[in-house]
């Protein structure tokens, strides 16, 4: 038979056991992040030496009817849908998301994790912007463009900002939630609108597909990096955690 003191509650043995779980995701996150942005330069290096063309003339032609160039694939009512997940990715969209994410922080008195986001979006925003001027990419000319564009192509805006701002803002919702499967649920949706986004800038023919590709990898390394910062400053408590406000 075991004696009390065997049963007795040790909070040094837990804290050793939840601190190494703890630095086991720290860990994995950095790897990630480390990962992504890896990819992302091996992808700019094969742009940038022309070696992804041809695999991104294919895919572009993929998604037009054979012989007319200037009508993509599927009925008109699939053409206006990728139109409508497209402007998800805009700016405007995405300024409006944000800051409606940042008032129901403010209203649950999650100071800290607001402005944290704010940061966060505007950064990755700053970070397209330099990469796009870095690289300068021409868009594809291909097939007719099916929606307006205005600056460069690498790597796709509406991509990055997609995963930068709804990954971002995922992360955060995730992270003062207390409930697996509300957490799940926030990030799911995410990502899901994340691809919608960056797969309609290739279908409306305004995107190669490599750009798109980038797009979305820089993203989730910023979006992975926001959630490596915001799980330190937790643990430090300078910003709320699980459960925490109104």
């Amino acid at each position: 038979m075991r004696s009390r003191a065997q049963h007795r509650f040790d909070p040094r043995a837990l804290y050793a056991r939840y601190g190494e779980r703890v630095e086991l995701w720290t860990v994995a996150l950095i790897l990630l992040v480390a990962a992504a942005l890896w990819a992302f330069v091996a992808l700019a290096g094969e742009v940038l030496e022309g070696d992804t063309h041809a695999i991104d003339q294919a895919i572009l032609l993929a998604l037009r009817t054979p012989g007319q160039l200037d009508d993509p694939l599927g009925p008109g009512w699939v053409e206006e849908l990728g139109r409508d997940f497209t402007a998800l990715g805009g700016v405007g969209v995405l300024a409006c998301i944000t800051l409606a994410v940042a008032g129901y922080f403010r209203i649950q008195r999650l100071h800290r994790a607001m402005w944290l986001m704010l940061v966060a979006v505007g950064g990755g925003l700053v970070l397209s912007t330099l990469l796009k001027m870095g690289f300068d990419r021409p868009r594809p000319e291909l097939v007719p463009h099916g929606s307006i564009v205005y600056t460069a192509s690498f790597p796709s805006g509406h991509s990055m900002m997609a995963a930068v701002t709804y990954l971002t803002l995922a992360v955060l919702l995730a992270r003062v939630q207390e409930r697996m499967a509300v957490k799940s649920y926030v990030l799911t949706v995410a990502v899901l609108v994340t691809l919608a986004v960056g797969t309609s800038r290739v279908y409306l023919g305004v995107h190669w597909p490599t750009d798109v590709l980038a797009g979305w990898t820089v993203g989730a390394a910023w979006a992975l990096f926001v959630w490596l910062v915001t799980r330190w400053l937790q643990r430090r408590g300078q910003v709320e955690g699980e459960g925490e406000g109104a």
